[in-house]
């Protein structure tokens, strides 16, 4: 054990959580950090930890900044925090989860064109104007000389049925359609309004729907379902891929999230006859709510715990500006593209800092997984599930429901107790009802 300091030589590196709706993970995670009661040894002084939560009022950009680590959570709609997030980051080196600029920058569409330019299987995908212009002076006169009538029906048959039509910068699910035919297309293209729409081709059939989500060099790979109720999405499964397959998942989203400097971020993957095709990775705000985690909830606050502290203990250093070409480098070689994506996971990789993180994780927070597993059996992380339940669903489901997310969540930390003491079955637990289950 460290042994104890004296408070006078206490160096504090403070983390803030700038938050929107979020109620049970910032909770959860500040409770685990005061447990750890963290001390890290920087010379003659002592590391400690504080966690305070980013308020919103008008800013001197000038201002000094007094956290070294923000989470953030508004970024990509709230541009009050936003641009508080992108003053501090140049004027007082702040450290922030995620890039800012390429957050703001990098939709769905940048990171389609830039993932093909790597050789990754996404699907065969078209953008088509908008149905209705938008508003700007100058964009009728824009139409009027330069837009081509195009013949919709002509598109769809090049694409070929069934595909999706979706935002080109995505965002939430909302606008997505399934079309099987042309008149399914010209219906969904005359209900997107002013909309600039994605036409992609459906992967179809598949036989596997994969989530994989990174925190910083951590991956996390969930069986998932889009088509069940919000609570059950994300599946409680086990050796749903194997060996090679959970590598080549890792490396593929360890390319993407270090491409675009996400340190925070999930990939959506289907697999068709062996392949995995890459369709949804520009998530660089995922879900981190109980009412949708359950079960996996407790690894992602742990996977973020590890990940800020280590960046605040570090003052690692906040890449401004993205850098592709070691990427489109290896792009050129001429290789297999299996190993092509090893190579850009290594980048990825030592972007990450994965062998001082490691070293980081075992000398400072062996602990972790212990504080974790005890935290989430008491009744202030039940309340912080409750709270959460209470947010979101009716008044007549709260007990039903919150009984259900925290038995998947006792049903974790029977798992993560198997796993610590050796006698679990290699890749998850054994297979059995995890109590408190709700039926869909």
């Amino acid at each position: 054990m460290t042994p104890m300091s004296d408070p006078s030589s206490d160096v504090t590196r403070t983390i803030g959580l700038s938050l929107g709706a979020d109620l049970c993970w910032p909770a959860c995670y500040e409770q685990i950090v005061d447990r750890l009661n963290l001390r890290v040894p920087l010379g003659d002084q002592t590391l400690r930890f504080a966690v305070e939560r980013v308020t919103v009022e008008p800013f001197q950009l000038t201002q000094p900044c007094r956290y070294d680590v923000v989470l953030d959570r508004l970024t990509h709609w709230f541009h009050t925090s936003r641009e508080w997030i992108k003053k501090a980051v140049i004027m007082d080196g702040l450290y922030v989860l995620n890039n800012p600029w390429s957050l703001q920058s990098m939709e769905k569409h940048t990171s389609y064109c830039a993932m093909m330019k790597l050789g990754m299987p996404v699907p065969d995908t078209w953008l088509i104007p908008p149905k209705q212009p938008t508003e700007h002076a100058d964009v009728g006169t824009t139409l009027q000389r330069y837009a081509k009538l195009f013949d919709l029906g002509e598109v769809g048959n090049a694409l070929g049925y069934p595909m999706f039509m979706k935002p080109y910068d995505g965002g939430a699910w909302v606008g997505v359609s399934k079309i099987d035919d042309e008149a399914a297309l010209r219906a969904a293209y005359e209900d997107s309004g002013s909309r600039l729409m994605h036409l992609q081709k459906a992967v179809d059939p598949f036989d596997l729907f994969v989530r994989c989500i990174g925190v910083g060099p951590q991956i996390y790979i969930v069986r998932y379902d889009p088509s069940a109720p919000l609570h059950d999405r994300y599946k409680v499964d086990f050796h749903f891929v194997d060996g090679p397959e959970w590598s080549m998942l890792t490396d593929t989203t360890m390319t993407i999230n270090a491409f675009f400097n996400w340190e925070f971020n999930s990939a959506e993957m289907l697999r068709r006859q062996g392949t995995f095709h890459p369709i949804d990775f520009a998530n660089a705000c995922p879900d981190f709510q109980v009412t949708s985690l359950h079960y996996h909830f407790p690894e992602m606050v742990k996977n973020m715990v590890r990940w800020s502290l280590f960046c605040a203990a570090t003052k690692r250093t906040m890449p401004i500006n993205l850098d592709w070409e070691p990427f489109f480098a290896i792009a050129r070689k001429d290789l297999p593209f299996r190993e092509r994506l090893a190579a850009y996971a290594a980048v990825g990789r030592e972007r990450m800092e994965v062998d001082r993180f490691t070293e980081f994780c075992h000398e400072h927070l062996s602990h972790l997984n212990e504080v974790v597993w005890e935290f989430f059996g008491t009744p202030q992380a039940k309340g912080y599930v409750l709270a959460k339940v209470e947010s979101l669903f009716p008044a007549h489901e709260v007990e039903r429901f919150t009984e259900h997310f925290w038995g998947l969540i006792q049903f974790w930390r029977k798992t993560e107790s198997e796993r610590m003491s050796g006698t679990a079955t290699p890749g998850g637990s054994d297979a059995q009802t995890p109590p408190g289950a709700v039926e869909s």
